[in-house]
């Protein structure tokens, strides 16, 4: 595997710029965190690519798991964490705010 150039990121590793991210990057920010991204997981953060890019914000859960269609429980349980954090992490996308 080729080696990535991970753009600059914030202490919690989160790009600085939004517009840096490639699905390349993605994978290698999670490989260095040690987080296997299925094809589930990657169908959830290209929606929540797709989310931000029409709202211009990362969507707190609830209204996550209403767009893909999915119980947030199996979301929670998938990531086995609050799912937005990972979810917009590795999707370039800003930190969440509020409750997550």
């Amino acid at each position: 595997m080729m080696s990535v150039e991970i753009p600059e990121r914030d202490g919690d590793g989160y790009l600085l710029n939004v517009n840096a991210w490639t699905p390349d990057i993605a994978r290698a920010m999670a490989a260095e965190d040690g987080v296997d991204l299925s094809d589930e997981k990657w169908k959830q953060i290209l929606k929540a690519r797709e989310y931000y890019e029409d709202h211009a914000v990362v969507p707190p859960i609830r209204k996550f798991a209403k767009f893909i269609n999915q119980d947030q429980k199996d979301l929670f349980k998938l990531w086995n964490t609050g799912p937005m954090k990972p979810i917009s992490k590795y999707g370039g996308l800003p930190k969440p705010t509020g409750c997550v």
